[in-house]
């Protein structure tokens, strides 16, 4: 008899009930219609959306994603680009402050074949690093441990955020 380890992620079945539903509304712009908690939104700008992934590779785990639902960058204005930007900006600030990574993945992976997730909505994904974030766990155990909740996370970043803003 194979004895399987069991790794708790009750956060999930609200995401696989969705799936299963054949029809997947877009997370960016039901957050940028919904309260921040839903989804975990860090901040808005005129022109763009950052919340924290569901899903995330490390803690701290930001998306940042432009208000208008287009599936490329260059579908952007100029100032929807720059605010875009701005916005990548004051989320590596906010993480330096809260989190003291030692460096960042940022990325954009644009149509299915480059890795999006959610291809129709362009998203910049900023994802702290460590040095040591690494361990055995998801090399031979194939999981990634994160140590802290999606709650706190948010709680940490948006303090972190008002400290940005007042010039900390």
């Amino acid at each position: 008899m194979v004895k399987f380890n069991i790794l708790w992620a009750p956060w999930r079945m609200s995401y696989i009930k969705k799936s299963s539903k054949g029809v997947e509304e877009c997370i960016f712009c039901d957050a940028l219609r919904s309260p921040d908690e839903k989804h975990f939104v860090v901040y808005r700008s005129k022109h763009s959306i950052a919340m924290l992934n569901l899903y995330p590779y490390n803690t701290a785990h930001v998306m940042v994603a432009p208000a208008k639902h287009v599936p490329s960058i260059e579908l952007l204005s100029d100032e929807e680009l720059l605010d875009l930007w701005k916005t990548v900006n004051l989320m590596l600030k906010a993480i330096r402050i809260e989190y003291a990574p030692h460096g960042f993945n940022i990325g954009i992976n644009m149509g299915k074949v480059a890795g999006a997730g959610i291809e129709q909505h362009v998203h910049v994904h900023v994802v702290p690093r460590w040095g040591g974030d690494t361990n055995f766990m998801p090399v031979l155990g194939n999981v990634k441990v994160l140590p802290e909740d999606l709650h706190s996370t948010w709680l940490r970043i948006k303090k972190a955020l008002e400290d940005v803003m007042r010039g900390r």
